[in-house]
Formats: structure tokens, C-alpha cells, sequence
């Protein structure tokens, strides 16, 4: 592989109101291992060394992964690769919350021993980033804060945060911390790119003015992004294809939605015109929101993690690129939020934190 140019290495941000810098393209590793399930594109432990390998080699330091990614195989293979590296150059995220060879939920039983394997897995002393990888109805959300916090008191973890929530549930997630004098939660990881924009609405709202970072998965809509896909013929290949195999009607779906294509049509004019590939502009466009400091990507192959990770440093999509992206992809805007943003246009202080959307202004 070619040597990557100072110019063009990832840069770095805070995670949220937290003192950690993290690069703003973060490795998702849920290709990372083969739990049987046949999707394409899955790595063995060698070819996932080397896409680490490739990774740092562009300036990258912050890697994602699950206790469930491919059964405990993802965290597996990071671990084996950690064992060769300096630990303290790396932020490692893992998550817990679903159903596992030693339970599911956010009880402070599982939270305890699924940190404990993860950690095995991992093999390393910590985990820099633990998150709650999506809401539990079964255990009160105090004994989950509180085992977060207990960890990070006793070492094991450094920062918690939280993924795939809605509004209300991160809001309280923030006020019981605060009330309880808990560690606080630093970020928030949540499906987002420019064909879902919905946790605008409110998760993102609530980061926004509390101060959490935004860590966007899926931001290509697993590929549809990079403009593999096209409307007239069905994918066979990469997830979509996976998919499209294994239930039809997903793909109908996309191919039947105009503002789907629309997105895909300025995407692409925009990426021909600025010599850049349509994923580099779809990750740009996210990577210039100003709650996102890392968007994670996933990559099955060296030249996608290339190709992906061109779209860190050394470029920027212009006022008037962001725009046409930002006008073409909004989602019809319900009620009450309309309502409450058309009739707060003229009520906008500077000394107040602002919506994070501003499409209707």
C-alpha cells in the first residue's frame, strides 16, 4: 500500500465535553470474524491485522466493537492485535446490552460480567469506552448509571456512553446521572447519514445542548451511499445484496423511495465535480456537523478503507455543497417539531444553545 501524505492523515476532536481526543474516522470492526451468519465481506484475524495495520498507518487511534459482533470473534481479534501495540495509543469502544452466552439486559449483573469477558477478550485492562448498546425496559435505569459509574471508579472502564436511543431516553440518561453525581455520559452512537436523519429530532438535540458527542454508524446505509447500488438493477452483492436475499421486500423499499435517488443524483454530481468518490462526500457531509467529532466506518477490504478514510483531512465541502446536501436529504418534519422551529425563527439568542437543526430556518 502507498504511504499516506501528512496532508491527508485523520484528524482529532473531543469526544463530546470529555478531555479524550479521538481521530474523526473511527474503525468499526463488526467484519471483524465469522459467527456463521454468511454476511459478506466478513475478515479472518489476519486480513482484520491488517486493515488495523492500514488503519494506523492513516493516524487512526479509536476502534469500535461489541461483546455480540460475530459472537465475541471481533473483540477476539482486536485483542490479539492489541497485544502487539502500545495500549495507550488506542481508544477502544465496546458495548453491552444484548442477548449473550451469559445473559442480555442492563442489570448490573450482566454490565459486571459482560465487562469481565470483554476485557478477556480484549486483552487489556480496560476499555476506554463502554457503552449501553441500546436501552433496557427489564432494569432500572439508576442501577444501570450506577454500574456504569462503579466502573469507571475502579478503572475498568475510563468513559461511558450510550446507542440507539430516542430523546427522552438519553434526556433522562443525562438528568439522573446528574442527580445521582454519576461519571456522565460522553457520546452518543446512533444510526445516521444522509438517508436517516430522524434522530435529529430529538437524540441529537439533546447532545447538542448537553454537551455529548455524536458517533454516527452505518453512514453510507451500508454501501448505498458509495453509489455501488443503482435503482434499475437489484443488488447481488454486499449487504444490500445479503439482504435483498434474504428479504426482498428491503430492497423494494429503497428502490421505490424518490428522495433515495434524489440524495444519490447530488451526491454524486457534487463527488464528480470535486474529484472525490460519493463515499468521501456522504462522510464529509457528516464529518462537518458540529456534534460529530468521529464517524464510524466499517471496511471489508484495504482499498474501501482507503477510499473511506480519504474523507478525514485536507478537503471540506463548501456552504453551498452542505446546503444542496442538507435541503435534499431532509425528512418531511412532523409535528410539533414544525411547529415549535417555524415559529422560533425569530427567537433565536446567541447566549442559548442553538438547534442543532437549522434546515428551516
Amino acid at each position: 500500500m502507498t504511504a499516506v501524505p501528512e496532508e491527508s492523515k485523520l484528524s482529532y476532536n473531543f469526544l463530546g465535553k470529555s478531555g479524550l481526543k479521538v481521530a474523526n474516522i473511527c474503525l468499526g470492526t463488526m467484519t471483524f470474524g465469522d459467527s456463521g451468519a454468511k454476511r459478506p465481506g466478513q475478515a479472518t484475524e489476519e486480513y482484520s491485522h491488517q486493515v488495523l495495520d492500514r488503519y494506523v498507518q492513516w493516524g487512526g487511534n479509536f476502534l469500535d466493537t461489541a461483546d455480540v459482533y460475530t459472537q465475541g470473534l471481533s473483540e477476539k481479534f482486536i485483542g490479539s492485535w492489541l497485544t502487539k501495540q502500545s495500549r495507550e495509543q488506542f481508544v477502544v469502544a465496546t458495548k453491552v446490552r444484548f442477548n449473550s452466552s451469559i445473559g442480555v439486559g442492563l442489570s448490573r449483573r450482566h454490565i459486571v460480567n459482560s465487562i469481565q469477558r470483554s476485557l478477556e477478550r480484549l486483552q487489556t485492562d480496560y476499555v476506554d469506552l463502554y457503552q449501553m448498546h441500546l436501552w433496557d425496559d427489564g432494569t432500572p435505569i439508576e442501577e444501570t448509571l450506577r454500574t456504569f459509574d462503579d466502573l469507571v471508579r475502579c478503572g475498568k472502564v475510563r468513559y461511558v456512553g450510550a446507542s440507539n436511543v430516542v430523546g427522552w431516553q438519553l434526556q433522562k440518561i443525562v438528568c439522573t446521572s446528574e442527580k445521582l453525581g454519576l461519571n456522565p455520559f460522553v457520546s452518543l452512537q446512533q444510526q445516521y447519514s444522509l438517508v436517516c436523519r430522524e434522530t435529529e429530532f430529538e437524540p441529537l438535540q439533546v447532545c447538542k445542548t448537553e454537551g455529548l458527542g455524536v458517533l454516527p454508524w452505518s453512514p453510507l446505509k451500508g454501501g448505498l451511499l458509495s453509489g455501488k447500488y443503482t435503482r434499475e438493477s437489484p443488488p447481488t452483492t454486499g449487504r444490500h445484496g445479503w439482504r435483498r436475499q434474504n428479504d426482498a421486500g428491503s430492497w423494494n423499499t429503497v428502490q421505490e423511495d424518490n428522495q433515495i435517488w434524489a440524495i444519490m443524483d447530488a451526491v454524486r454530481d457534487i463527488a464528480n465535480t470535486r474529484g472525490k468518490s460519493m463515499a468521501e462526500v456522504s462522510l464529509r457531509w457528516l464529518l462537518q456537523k458540529d456534534v460529530v467529532p468521529s464517524v464510524i466506518i466499517g471496511a471489508t477490504s484495504l482499498e474501501q478503507l482507503d477510499d473511506n478514510l480519504g474523507a478525514s483531512s485536507g478537503w471540506t465541502l463548501s456552504s453551498e455543497e452542505m446546503t444542496r446536501l442538507d435541503e435534499v436529504s431532509q425528512p418531511r418534519v412532523p409535528y410539533p417539531y414544525e411547529m415549535i422551529w417555524r415559529s422560533n425563527k425569530s427567537r433565536r439568542n446567541p447566549f442559548q444553545s442553538s438547534y442543532f437543526v437549522s434546515n428551516t430556518d
